[in-house]
């Protein structure tokens, strides 16, 4: 399984994230190009070698009508300065692009860029905004994201929801994240760390203070992690194909970065949950709802099989195959929507090839081809979907389009 890995140790920011990625992509230059041809107003994304405890890696640096954001002392990123970590008067010349939960919804639907990667950016935007609303006590549509709306957090979010799209990982998975200690300056006054609407974004997240004096983990870092990653664990058995390295400006004794790694877990690994339950009084409809909804919200795989309950009573056993991290919802759902009182766990462990997809030319078209590999095997079968659209277009049989795929 194609697996992404947040190596968090010295906390997370959007620049940092965005320079990790950026050292996995086939083509850095071609994919910076790009997302300076997107639309986002006035600004420039350049990447540079920086150097931290004798490491080299990447640091991001985003120009605004051709200036770079000044430093913040009391921050550990560059130009990267969320909205609690505000000094209001160094920032008049950006007052223009102050804008609202609105105004960035605007912004970023405008861009071009895919729909999938506007709907990841503004899922992103609107954890920030729930975080400030909560921290500040106004109302979302009414947050204005001072820093965290200016265009190179815009960059910065936008750049890691493109690159992840590119990379297309299966899973993303991130150590703990560490969030500094001490305080920090805001333009509401001296704030502890992690500031209030980070440790609001990290509810549930497993995060920790190493007493690391600063800032570490920003509120755009947070929402970037918090979005897109699956876990957060210690790293699994992986076959690692690049490492990237996402640098911050401030100097700490540890090399101040964001570890990327990219590779394939080994399938033995792999872990799920097995949650099952009897059903005798549900219709064959209301049954097939259930199951299709689990499969929407995340299960791995939903079933049934025939079974003989009590009091001789036909019906049937319902089994849910899901990851660890959403079993509580895929429970709470069966009690939803299924009659059972009471649902059985077990936990499974996986053995999966590892898969990779590819479209192929053929005399219909482009067709996409799923191949599976491990184990001394390879197999390799076109996209059920692709093939079906095909037979229908052409009046032909499944039978005879895969003759020449």
């Amino acid at each position: 399984m194609k697996t992404l890995y947040f190596e968090c140790n010295m906390g997370a920011a959007g620049d940092m994230l965005m320079a990790a990625l950026l050292e996995l992509h086939d083509n850095p230059k071609e994919f910076l190009e790009k997302l300076n041809s997107i639309g986002i107003p006035n600004v420039v994304v350049s990447a540079d070698p920086y150097v931290k405890c004798g490491i080299t890696g990447t640091h991001i640096k985003v120009l605004i009508d051709g200036q770079e954001e000044d430093t913040d002392s009391d921050h550990h990123h560059d130009h990267k300065h969320d909205d609690h970590d505000h000094d209001e008067h160094k920032h008049h010349h950006h007052e223009h692009h102050h804008g609202s939960y609105h105004g960035i919804e605007h912004l970023i639907g405008h861009l071009n860029v895919s729909d999938n990667v506007k709907k990841n950016a503004l899922e992103v935007y609107k954890l920030i905004a729930e975080a400030e609303s909560h921290a500040h006590g106004v109302p979302v549509d009414k947050i204005h994201f001072h820093e965290v709306g200016e265009m190179d957090a815009v960059a910065d979010i936008v750049g890691v929801c493109m690159l992840i799209e590119e990379l297309s990982p299966d899973v993303i998975l991130a150590s703990p994240v560490n969030t500094g200690s001490g305080q920090v300056r805001c333009a509401h006054g001296i704030l502890p760390v992690p500031a209030p609407a980070t440790a609001f974004i990290l509810r549930n997240v497993p995060m920790y203070n190493d007493q690391t004096g600063g800032e570490l983990c920003t509120p755009t870092g947070a929402a970037l992690l918090k979005h897109f990653v699956k876990e957060f664990r210690v790293m699994p058995v992986l076959s690692v194909s690049k490492i990237g390295y996402g640098m911050g400006k401030k100097d700490f004794e540890r090399a101040n970065c964001v570890r990327s790694f990219l590779g394939n877990t080994a399938g033995v690994d792999d872990e799920a949950v097995e949650l099952s339950c009897n059903l005798d009084d549900m219709t064959a409809e209301a049954v097939a709802f259930a199951q299709q909804l689990l499969l929407d919200e995340g299960a791995l795989d939903v079933w049934t099989i025939p079974a003989v309950m009590k009091k001789g009573r036909p019906g049937l056993q319902f089994i849910c195959l899901c990851r660890g991290d959403v079993k509580d919802k895929m429970v709470s759902l069966i009690f939803k929507h299924t009659s059972t009182l009471g649902i059985r766990e077990n936990i499974c462990r996986r053995y999966t090839l590892q898969r990779e997809h590819a479209e192929v030319q053929t005399k219909y078209g482009a067709v996409r081809v799923k191949t599976s590999y491990g184990y001394g095997v390879k197999k390799s079968k076109p996209e059920y979907e692709d093939v079906a659209r095909i037979a229908n277009e052409k009046g032909i049989s499944i039978q005879d389009v895969l003759k020449d795929i």
